[in-house]
């Protein structure tokens, strides 16, 4: 690229800026020393990383996409954690209690998502939620397995189906 970062779009210079921060912090964080010379080494660590990332061309808006993080912060992983927990607790009832059934279900159905990132993101959240993984992820299809027939049925057009559409806009 000529010029370096001169000539790097406003966009691609915020992704660096919210990388180096989301790196350092972690870093911090598993360092856990706050000395003077420790944080620097951090901060040298991450603009080393950073450059290299540079280099190789691997931060782009799918690798670290900065445009999805403010809103999917404040409404879709809240949103997200509270359904895991519902249904960490329905799996533990079903485990626990043997009145309930367990009947694993496939079940395919369309996704409402266009792009990659916003497919990538149903099929992670669906497998995160316990009780569910996605099998297969395809633009045209999904197939999940699902612990149980409720589970199965309520994944076609579901909530979460139209939180990840709404992430994408």
């Amino acid at each position: 690229m000529q010029g370096g970062l001169r000539l790097y779009p406003l966009m691609n210079r915020l992704r660096l800026l919210s990388a180096f921060v989301a790196l350092y912090v972690f870093w911090l964080l598993l360092s856990g020393f706050f000395t003077p010379f420790l944080m620097a080494a951090g901060a040298g660590s991450v603009v080393a990383v950073l450059w290299l990332s540079h280099r190789m061309d691997v931060i782009d808006h799918e690798g670290h996409p900065i445009h999805l993080s403010l809103r999917a912060f404040l409404s879709y992983w809240p949103w997200l954690a509270v359904e895991i927990v519902k249904s960490a607790w329905d799996v533990t009832r079903r485990v626990l209690h043997p009145a309930l059934p367990i009947s694993p279900t496939l079940v395919r159905f369309r996704p409402r998502q266009t792009s990659p990132l916003g497919l990538v993101i149903h099929a992670n959240s669906i497998t995160l939620t316990p009780g569910t993984i996605a099998i297969e992820v395809a633009a045209e299809e999904f197939l999940v397995h699902a612990l149980s027939r409720e589970g199965a049925a309520g994944l076609a057009g579901s909530e979460m189906d139209h939180r990840c559409e709404a992430l994408e806009k």
